[in-house]
């Protein structure tokens, strides 16, 4: 196993964001190798804690190593973010005073060829983030219908020439299983038109994020979890979610929305009768973008985007 490896993204605007209490209780939904969960640590007391969540267990071995100085006030959960509300509770923990989740695939995963998520090595077809699970990308480009593999790619990936992909993979496969991350990045490149190969950057690329989502169900979970995370925070407690493409953003900036304004009555009507009210408000009307500074030390930053939401109990 290669060392753990990441750089974690707006570290700094995330942690004054999150406005660490040192007495708070804090989860870290997305741990990788700790290096936001280390700011927050720094910053509570004795009595402060936070809950430290992971499904890759090459990220949670290396978050227990860096953040072992404050072993005393973390807990390490090997699971995925959706499971928080139940995980919590298992602790006695029925609110907390901050979230954080930073969504996508990490620097490790993505240099570690044998996890299979990198486009520009050969690897056997694999992209889980959690290891035990059964569904490998192999499984998804080797099994699904043609017209699902379309789907995926277009949703998921939004990939112009789906179709085309679609169907030539459906073609290879029938000869023999597509095994490998360079036997489908070539077969994608293959299936784009010449002249747009060069287009966005690697061919590969939005087709990878397709199948990698997936795999792993990324969407599906984020939209499934948000709404109870607002539910879980304290008065003045913050959720901080950092996306890295438009189909993550979007989900978290609607979400935001219809927590800040539930109520569904026709415009028309003088009085809300629907009676559902405000949980908080998103301090980020814009997100929150990386420096200059720091999309030029870290180019996978580049795409990043924070945004915040603070609960607010109504009397």
């Amino acid at each position: 196993m290669m060392e753990f490896r990441h750089t974690s993204v707006l570290l700094q605007e995330t942690i004054d964001s999150l406005r660490v209490r040192p007495d708070g209780i804090y989860v870290d939904g997305t741990l990788g190798g700790g290096g936001h969960a280390l700011e927050v640590c720094r910053l509570l007391s004795d009595k402060g804690r936070l809950i430290g969540i992971d499904q890759d267990g090459e990220a949670i071995a290396a978050a227990q190593e860096r953040l072992k100085e404050f072993k005393d006030r973390v807990t390490f959960l090997r699971s995925n973010y959706c499971t928080m509300v139940a995980e919590l509770e298992k602790l006695g923990i029925t609110s907390v005073d901050g979230i954080l989740l930073d969504l996508g695939v990490s620097s490790h995963q993505l240099d570690d060829a044998e996890r299979g998520f990198a486009y520009r090595v050969d690897a056997p077809l694999d992209m889980r983030m959690d290891t035990r699970q059964a569904l490998t990308a192999a499984d998804v480009v080797n099994t699904y219908s043609e017209q699902e593999l379309a789907r995926i790619l277009r949703e998921y990936g939004e990939e112009r020439f789906a179709g085309r992909i679609a169907k030539r993979i459906v073609m290879q496969r029938a000869a023999h299983p597509i095994e490998t991350t360079g036997e489908l990045s070539e077969l994608i490149r293959s299936a784009i038109p010449a002249k747009h190969r060069s287009e966005k950057g690697h061919p590969a690329k939005r087709s990878f994020q397709a199948v990698r989502i997936e795999v792993n169900r990324e969407l599906d979970v984020l939209q499934e979890s948000l709404d109870g995370m607002i539910d879980l925070l304290n008065e003045g407690g913050r959720l901080c979610v950092i996306t890295f493409h438009s189909l993550e953003d979007r989900i978290v900036k609607q979400t935001f929305r219809r927590n800040e304004h539930p109520c569904t009555c026709p415009p028309e009507f003088p009085v809300c009768v629907c009676g559902k009210k405000p949980k908080g408000r998103t301090l980020t009307r814009k997100p929150i973008l990386p420096s200059e500074e720091e999309t030029e030390g870290n180019s996978r930053s580049k795409s990043a985007k924070l945004r915040v939401f603070e609960r607010i109990i109504e009397q």
